[in-house]
Order: C-alpha cells, then structure tokens, then sequence
C-alpha cells in the first residue's frame, strides 16, 4: 500500500509540478484541450468512475484535473471561512476596454497577443484595473465571479500583510527573535532566528522545495499538513506545528534570500501569537470586511484546524482585485484608510537586491523580497504577489494599474511563464500610459 501510494505521489509530482525550466511550451498540451468543462470532470450526480477528482488518490493535483480542482477546493478538504462581513459590498466601477488583440513581442521575438499570453499560460481568470475601474475580465473554463480560486502563495503576501499591520501597531517586533512569540521553536531552525528574517525568508534552514526530488522537505511538509494523502502506516508528522518544530539550521540567518514555504507558516503562527486570533478571523477583521468583499474566502486547514498560511487562501478574482488596488492606493479604498499607508509603504521598500540575487531568479533581475512581497525596484516600481501555477497580483503604481490572475499551469514553476507575462504586462502598461 506504502510503495502504491509513493508512485501515486510521485506520478503527480512529475506530472503536475515539475520544475524543468527548460521544457518549451510547444512540447505542453494545447490549452484548450483541456477546458475542464469539456472534459467533463465532475459532473453527473454521481459522476462516472473516470469523470471523478479525488484527494483520497491523489487526482486533485493531476494535471488537467488540477483546472477543475484549483477551484473547488472546499470539496476536496477542510478548510477555515473568512467572513466578508455583513456590510454593503463595494463596488468596482468599470470601464471596459478591448485589450485582446494587444501585440507585443514574446521572448523568441515572435509576435503575440494579450489573449495569446492568457491561453498559452493556462489562464483561468483575469481582470485588470486601471486608474480604479475594471477594464478588462474574463473567465475561462468552469471559472466564474463567484468561485474561490486558490491563490497558492500569494497567500503569503496576504500573512505578510497582516504581518506588517501587527509591526506597524506595535503589537509585533520584527527585529525581536521568533522565540519570543513561539518559544516551541527554541531547539530547531528558528531558535536564533529573527521574525524580520522570517518575512523576508533570510533563514538559514534544511529545507528543500525541489519539487522533482521525492526526498525534498516539501513533501514531509505537504504530508504534516493533510496536503497529500498518507499510508495507514504513515507515523510522520501530522501537523503544520508538529513539522516546523522538527526542522534543523543549515547556513547562516540573514545571509541570502532563499525561498522556502515553511518560513510563512512560521509566520503565521507568530501571527497568531502577536494577535491572539486564527489568521482567518485577523484577515476577516482587518481586510475582508474594511474591503467590502462580495464573497467569503478561506483557507485549507491541517488535521488541527491550522490554516495554510504558505499557500491554502481562496478567494474570487474580482475580491483579489480589490486588495491588490487597495495596496496601489497605499492602502485606501473608497476613501478610507483601510490599512495605515506606512504598512503598504514598509512593503513598497523592499529589502537588499543582492541578498536576493544569490538565490539566482534569472526571471527577476533587480528583485527583493520583504514582508512576503515581491519588490521589482524599477522604473514601474512595480511589486507582486505570486503564486506556483500562475497565480498573480501585479501591481504597477507608475501605470496606475493592477492585474490579478489565476491559472492552472501544467508546471509549477513561474520562471516558466514569467517571460511572456512580464511582457504582456509591460506592453499593457505602456498602452495605458498613453
């Protein structure tokens, strides 16, 4: 049963998340073969046999199956519900434009369109906002208003945020060591770490996210977390606390940038600590019902109830886009201050490039990373929050415009996408600027 369920793992890993950069897109299914729609997962009442998506088997993270289940997520496991509240909803204000057949010049200078970047990356949903009005959405497949699509780790920018909101009202010190607030971590990794490390992922810590290799930390903390189906005989971990407590230093704190998901679980619990609420009602509380969200969000949760605080938010792609404007405006929407503008500001600065520059992001030049966000320190100045598959808030203050995305991307990998995105993006930009 042991060895079944380890191929099972492993087939979805190379089927579904494989990081080999270097695979062309040519070599890649066509995207419209495979509409979840007309392949007809899921439906019937029951659906048949070869029809079904399952986290039980490990199906729900198969590509193509992964466009249907990507967002339908509460089907397929626990999860914890952020309340949008009981207020009036805000509205987004629209002013649409005919951006489809807008040309610019992909990585191998061949011609392409905006609406050839969205098919050829496997797009799901996508709206951009310009100078506070919807200009563009649209929604492919199963995608629609109203459903929760999950945000991988731009879940992280989400705790980063909240992070940064508890730092700004003194309830959080970030240059104070991680154990002040989580002294179960004392004997571990983060024993000597700072929390200002943790949201900047300068941490020294034996833990790998490569996710071809079956041996990589990514799968004992996919496993802890209820992420992965687990054997009968499985003893490991069995919890997001469980795991992070078990994890080992290696390298310096400080030194370098280094990506690593369980850093924003760390965080979260800090999070937790510092505020004394779940990460689901702090967000609800703080964000959700200041924005005037339309619908609910939540977060996939471990055997605890512990919410996924490196990759397991859901939400609708029009709520997306009214964080990621809220955060363009300095953290004000429809007039009011949501969240201080020292907090967005804080962000916006970014960290040391060269720190970052070691973990070697051919695909960000110029690129920090700091209190979770991505910080392009460019002409644009231009800071992100993204997601494996696709997912993405781009937001670019100089153009005065905001793009959120979803996807499913047959790889995980963004670097995969990255060149024909950051064009399409740029090329929009500079339309609009005109």
């Amino acid at each position: 049963m042991q060895q079944t369920l380890r191929r099972l793992i492993l087939t979805t890993v190379l089927v579904g998340v494989s990081m080999n950069h270097a695979m062309a897109q040519t070599s890649l299914p066509d995207p419209a073969s495979t509409d979840p729609e007309k392949l007809g997962w899921m439906q019937g009442f029951p659906p048949p046999p070869d029809k079904l998506i399952q986290f039980a088997n490990g199906s729900n993270y198969q590509f193509p199956r992964t466009r249907w289940s990507f967002s339908h997520g509460r089907e397929l496991g626990p999860t914890m519900n952020v309340w949008h509240g009981n207020g009036p909803v805000s509205a987004l204000p629209a002013a649409y434009r005919d951006i489809e057949q807008l040309h610019f010049t992909d990585e191998h200078n061949a011609d392409m369109t905006w609406a050839g970047m969205l098919q050829n990356t496997y797009t799901d949903s996508v709206l951009v906002m310009h100078k506070g009005k919807v200009i563009y959405e649209k929604y492919f497949g199963i995608s629609k208003p109203y459903l929760p699509h999950i945000a991988m780790s731009v879940t992280k920018s989400f705790v980063g945020t909240l992070a940064t909101i508890l730092a700004e009202e003194g309830k959080l010190d970030p240059s104070a060591l991680v154990t002040q607030y989580v002294p179960e971590l004392k004997d571990g990794a983060y024993g000597d770490a700072t929390v200002r490390q943790v949201m900047d992922m300068t941490i020294g810590v034996k833990y790998s996210e490569v996710y071809a290799d079956p041996k990589a930390e990514i799968w004992d903390y996919a496993r802890a977390g209820g992420l992965l189906p687990v054997a009968p005989t499985y003893d490991g971990p069995r919890s997001f606390y469980d795991f992070l407590v078990k994890l080992k230093k290696e390298g310096e704190h400080g030194e370098a940038f280094a990506y690593k998901t369980v850093n924003a679980e760390v965080l979260g619990w800090i999070v937790r600590r510092a505020s004394g609420q779940s990460l689901s009602d702090l967000l609800s509380e703080r964000i959700w019902q200041k924005l005037g969200m339309e619908n609910d969000a939540y977060f996939s949760v471990d055997r605890l109830g512990t919410e996924q605080g490196g990759g397991g938010l859901n939400l609708t792609l029009r709520d997306m886009a009214r964080f990621g404007e809220m955060m363009r405006l300095n953290g004000k929407w429809n007039g009011q201050q949501v969240i201080p503008a020292a907090v967005v500001q804080d962000i916006r600065k970014g960290a040391d490039p060269a720190k970052f520059a070691k973990a070697g992001y051919v695909t960000l030049p110029g690129y920090s990373y700091h209190n979770m966000w991505w910080i392009g320190h460019n002409a644009h100045q231009t800071f992100e929050a993204r997601g494996i598959h696709g997912q993405r808030i781009y937001i670019d203050p100089v153009a005065e415009m905001v793009v959120v995305k979803f996807s499913s991307h047959p790889l995980a990998a963004n670097p995969v996408t990255d060149p024909v995105t950051y064009r399409a993006f740029s090329a929009l930009a500079n339309y609009l600027m005109k």
